[in-house]
């Protein structure tokens, strides 16, 4: 059945996660108009009278993936158990979005950043916040281990924590780009290692 310009009686959110997986697929420059209309149901005008342009609907798909995003790696590093468990389970989790989601297509947030960042603020914004806050709680994790004696490392929790999030995104955009699992477990098993010891 053809939805298009249709009222705006529809799920907010649920044309928001479609037009996610349409930009996630595409791109935010590969992604046209015709595309979102197409594979939201929407009208041109529908869709606009909704969002205000493509970019405002781009920006508003990236916000709920980073409140989505952000829910549940806190969870993973605020989750019972040792820290060390909570780091390799937080890899882990990273491991099966990049190898074995049905379409792998890497963190939404990251390619957002790296393909509009630069010239869109409000990108760069959403993506800032996100490393923050993420940077946050790692810290706090961190702290944990070295309270508990669990990280034996002669360096502060920031320095710790910015080291985890530095392999962790380069981590995750060489899976992206290259789909090579070893690397990426010889990476995961490095960064572990470097924190805690062989």
């Amino acid at each position: 059945m053809n939805k298009r310009g249709r009222p705006r009686d529809f799920d907010y959110t649920s044309i928001v996660d479609v037009a996610m997986k349409t930009f996630w697929s595409k791109g935010y420059n590969g992604c046209s108009t015709h595309d979102l209309c197409s594979d939201t149901g929407l009208g041109k005008g529908s869709l606009y009278n909704t969002f205000g342009s493509k970019q405002d609907l781009y920006l508003a798909v990236v916000e709920h993936y980073h409140e989505t995003g952000i829910r549940e790696q806190r969870a993973l590093l605020e989750s019972p158990g040792s820290v060390k468990e909570r780091l390799q389970n937080f890899l882990a989790w990273a491991l099966v979005e990049d190898f074995e989601s049905r379409n792998p297509k890497g963190c939404l947030l990251i390619n957002a950043g790296l393909e509009r960042a630069k010239d869109d603020p409000k990108i760069e914004e959403i993506v800032s916040r996100h490393v923050e806050l993420l940077k946050q709680t790692m810290e706090k994790v961190m702290e944990e281990g070295l309270r508990t004696g669990e990280i034996s490392k002669k360096r502060s929790a920031v320095d710790l924590a910015s080291l985890f999030l530095s392999s962790y995104y380069g981590f995750r955009v060489l899976n992206t780009s290259t789909q090579n699992r070893t690397l990426a477990e010889q990476i995961m098993n490095g960064t572990m290692e470097s924190i805690f010891g062989a």
